[in-house]
């Protein structure tokens, strides 16, 4: 009957919900998927489990034409653009305003 009304257990070992700010895993959990008005709906519950989001360091490449530019609008050396560049996140505004501080 559950099956017909468009609700179906669905296997799972762990459910892992990532915020900004921290994880929330539910271990071994029940999870139920339900179809209403034409979407998928899941209701999980389980033993919780909250721990601090793991910070992903990602690998800035700056390109040399960028750092090229930034140094000759700021007129520094190529290392102070680099640097600001890295700083900024890439931005070229952003560090070009920087260096002219």
């Amino acid at each position: 009957m559950m099956k017909q009304m468009g609700v179906k257990e669905v296997p799972a070992i762990q459910v892992t919900i990532k915020c900004a700010d921290k994880e929330i895993i539910i271990t071994n959990p029940q999870v139920v998927e339900m179809k209403v008005a034409g979407q998928r709906v899941y209701q999980v519950s389980g033993a919780i489990e909250e721990k601090a989001a793991e910070v992903e360091k990602r690998q800035l490449e700056i390109p040399e034409a960028d750092v090229m530019l930034v140094a000759q609008q700021a007129s520094v050396t190529l290392e102070e653009a680099r640097k600001a560049l890295i700083e900024t996140e890439g931005d070229l505004a952003k560090a070009i305003l920087l260096l002219k501080k």
